[in-house]
């Protein structure tokens, strides 16, 4: 295999170079170095220190002239060329002095959308990440070794921030004309993976495909579902189903032949993780995954997945074959059903609820959940969020562009839309507690199969949505969150509330 030309990325260096290694070999190097160790299941476990989440003040998209008319500057914090390049400079200088682990990859699914990708990465156990979520390259591109864009991970670099003019030692930085995604000062491995999903945010749009923040399945009648929601709202949990193929557990194109997977794997939350409840995941941890920040026994090696020890935010990379029944084309016709999920942390939304289109198209805008412990710095307990797109994090675009798509897909192809709750129920945060994920799996399969078809509805005084009276598997009362509050005028309040930061956020885009 061809030894890859770094000189054109402006590297030259002086130790090491270790290209394009199997699985076993990067385990091996990364057990080495000292980076992490083996579970009894096999997988690599990885310590990512201060950081154990996305450091979304620290990202920057640079300025350049080829894009910024096209980028959302009030969502996106903005970079100067000269800054990037000053810091690129030092980067690659440090990086020409350490070991390096290069990978090539691709992102998308869809041959007419592919994006291949080169990982230069100063830790073995980040190839191996990028080798669990990322799509492996073709013969053919290992061979031209001329891939779009570079992926620059260095986790030992640290930045003056206060000379540099910047947040903080860390910097995710997106340069869409030099094609590069600098990543310095943070070992946490997802900011790889969602940078990527950035730039493809950007650049699909631009194709006409609407990129989607989603997993997605497909069932035994090649029915499409997608499933819109923030980091531990329930989309990897739910699009795992041993009933359904699965397409991917994350990030979506939909173009106009179909639904496509970005990546090549998934990064599933772990805590609480168990057999049980979710044995798809469970039994996809094992050699040739990673898992980050998960605690092992000290003697036995075996992961504590109740344990919030080093966090709540606990992942798990794997590629897609480690789900027996992956979709391997990673691809599929159009969505049949969408699904948004919601974890709504005061507990007054219902657990299920039919959108007209109007209704999908605000509910969309809007994308409100609740931002779970763990899933960015700072984060302890669930917060309030508006999190427009269901992915306010990775626009690079204006939030109507990613809209107008979704709408254009939804009127072509008739795709019904259900707003499904995974949050509390009796009572907010401290007070109610998590609805069942076996009454969420009951509702979400009643959708998918029709059996809400024929139910009857009403409609929900304080959000308008249309709710289901009864559903297979679920008790009436679940399905009416007021029922299950004890406390009927503090829902009546709480629910006011809640409608009225809706309208204030609506009133944005309207």
């Amino acid at each position: 295999m061809r030894t890859p030309d770094l000189t054109r990325h402006g590297l030259a260096p002086a130790g090491p170079v270790f290209a394009h290694l199997s699985v076993p070999e990067l385990v091996e190097h990364a057990l080495r170095r000292g980076e992490g160790n083996l579970a009894d299941n096999g997988a690599l476990n990885a310590l990512t220190g201060e950081r154990t989440a996305r450091s979304p003040k620290d990202k920057y998209t640079v300025r350049d002239l080829s894009i910024e008319k096209e980028i959302d500057w009030s969502r996106n914090k903005a970079m100067s060329p000269e800054t990037f390049d000053r810091l690129l400079k030092k980067a690659l200088a440090y990086a020409n002095g350490r070991e390096l682990f290069v990978l090539d990859a691709a992102a998308c699914a869809d041959p007419d959308h592919r994006l291949t990708l080169r990982v230069v990465a100063e830790q073995a156990w980040h190839a191996l990440f990028a080798c669990c979520l990322f799509r492996p390259p073709t013969v053919h591109e290992l061979e031209a070794d001329h891939p779009e864009w570079l992926i620059l991970s260095v986790p030992g670099l640290r930045y003056d921030a206060a000379a540099e003019g910047i947040n903080s030692p860390v910097v995710i930085a997106l340069s869409f004309e030099r094609k590069i995604l600098l990543v310095a000062g943070t070992h946490y491995a997802g900011e790889i993976k969602k940078s990527i999903f950035s730039v493809l945010m950007g650049l699909l749009p631009m194709t006409g495909v609407f990129p989607m923040h989603c997993s997605a399945n497909i069932g035994k009648g090649d029915d499409v579902a997608l499933f819109f929601g923030l980091s531990g709202t329930g989309k990897t949990t739910l699009s795992a189903d041993p009933e359904r193929r699965l397409i991917g557990d994350d990030e979506h194109g939909w173009s106009d032949t179909g639904v496509f997977n970005i990546e090549g794997g998934c990064y599933a939350k772990t805590i609480k993780l168990s057999a049980e409840k979710e044995p798809q995941i469970y039994h996809a941890i094992r050699f040739g995954s990673v898992l980050e920040n998960v605690p092992l026994d000290p003697g036995t090696r075996r992961p504590d997945y109740d344990s919030m020890r080093y966090t709540e935010n606990t992942r798990a990379a794997y590629p897609l074959d480690f789900i027996p029944n992956y979709e391997p084309t990673g691809r599929g016709g159009h969505a049949k059903t969408v699904f948004f999920l919601t974890c709504d942390a005061f507990g007054v939304m219902p657990p299920i609820a039919r959108l007209n289109p109007e209704q999908a198209m605000d509910y969309f805008l809007c994308g409100y959940t609740a931002k779970v412990a763990g899933t960015e710095v700072g984060v302890k307990d669930p917060e309030v969020e508006f999190s427009t797109c269901f992915a306010a994090p990775f626009l690079p675009l204006p939030p109507r562009r990613y809209a107008t798509l979704l709408g254009e897909k939804l009127k072509k192809h008739r795709s019904p839309v259900w707003l499904l709750n995974t949050g509390w129920i009796g009572g907010g945060f401290g007070v109610g507690e998590r609805i069942s994920l076996t009454y969420t799996r009951a509702m979400l399969r009643a959708a998918l199969e029709g059996k809400l078809d024929a139910v009857g509805y009403r409609t929900d005084p304080v959000f308008g949505l249309s709710v289901p009276t009864s559903c297979p598997g679920v008790p009436s009362e679940v399905l009416d969150p007021k029922a299950a509050w004890a406390d009927k005028a503090a829902y009546d309040k709480t629910a006011a509330d809640l409608a009225k930061r809706f309208q204030e956020v609506l009133a944005k885009y309207t």
